[in-house]
């Protein structure tokens, strides 16, 4: 059964037919004065209104998951195009021992993200299939 959502509801979600949002590694260049003074690997999470909101609504159901109170209770609400912001990861650049910590904090974000729109997939009677046969038929 596929929940009836508002059209506000359905543009909260960003996806045309289900929840997107986004995990972002990025390397940030600290400039002081005439050159760069430091690099830094930051990793954030904008999650789309819709799903944030749905799952503090059903916080309850997470309460043994550490990460995902952590993103409820740290994130930041940045308006309707950037949704719920979190930052995941901040180190400083040295060498790649800190990239490969900003990559595996990246795919704990991805994956926790798509655990959330798991949840909200499963509970708007979201089917992945009937999305790729409406775009593949």
């Amino acid at each position: 059964m596929k929940a009836k959502l508002t059209k506000q509801q359905i543009d909260e979600l960003w996806g045309q037919d289900g929840p997107y949002s986004e995990v972002r590694l990025v390397i940030e260049k600290r400039i002081l004065d005439d050159q760069i003074s430091r690099e830094f690997l930051v990793v954030e999470t904008n999650i789309n209104p819709f799903t944030f909101k749905f799952i503090k609504k059903n916080r309850k159901l997470f309460k043994d998951s550490e990460m995902i109170q952590q993103l409820l209770n740290n994130s930041e609400y940045r308006g309707p195009a950037f949704g719920y912001v979190s930052n995941a990861f901040c180190g400083h650049y040295t060498g790649e021992d800190v990239m490969e910590k900003a990559e595996k904090a990246a795919a704990r974000s991805s994956k926790l993200i798509i655990e959330l729109h798991k949840f909200v997939m499963d509970s708007l009677g979201i089917d992945k299939k009937d999305i790729y046969r409406k775009y593949m038929s």
